[in-house]
């Protein structure tokens, strides 16, 4: 499988998000050819963390928020971090990228805290979908279906929905996503 000339879009604050949910998704995309893009609130490295706690690595975004579009890429991936995913939630320009990429029919991928964002632009109700545990009601207030599972793969909406738990279910968060873009690809 190759995913030559497919671009995928990771959209993260400067400071929080959980490293290995930024960084595993990103090097299992480019292990398959596709191209990554970062794009971080300000154009200065994003500080990620280790189980909320610990200073992880520096990570140097390729583009903010505000300049990024849904134009050009094929998919949308939000890791999580409970700072990045509160302070990503809040951000009218991360609001606006995932319902681009909605309206357009494009994947949209999120992992343990990150399905907050979905809350907050309209994309989590009527839609089957996991997140950290602690998330649960606040999705299923917004109208959606909570299910504790590594990784829930929604196609009933008008674009696939992908969302994760926590950092352990990363190996099949990221192979949802490469699947949806091979399937994607050949369609």
């Amino acid at each position: 499988m190759s995913l030559d000339g497919r671009n995928v879009l990771i959209l993260t604050t400067n400071y929080g998000t959980e490293q290995d949910e930024l960084t595993k998704p990103a090097a299992a995309l480019r292990d398959v050819g596709a191209q990554v893009t970062v794009a971080a609130q300000k154009d200065e490295a994003v500080q990620t963390l280790v189980s909320d706690r610990e200073p992880g690595a520096l990570v140097q975004p390729d583009t903010t928020l505000a300049k990024a579009t849904a134009n050009g890429f094929a998919a949308v991936v939000v890791p999580g971090g409970t700072v990045n995913a509160d302070r990503l939630r809040t951000d009218g320009d991360a609001r606006r990228l995932v319902s681009a990429f909605a309206e357009a029919g494009k994947p949209v991928a999120a992992i343990c805290h990150g399905p907050w964002l979905l809350v907050e632009s309209g994309l989590a109700g009527s839609r089957r979908l996991t997140s950290y545990p602690s998330l649960r009601s606040d999705l299923e207030n917004a109208g959606a279906t909570w299910l504790d599972q590594e990784v829930v793969v929604d196609t009933s909406g008008r674009h696939p929905l992908i969302t994760s738990r926590r950092p352990g279910d990363l190996d099949a968060f990221a192979a949802a996503i490469v699947d949806a873009l091979d399937s994607g690809q050949r369609a």
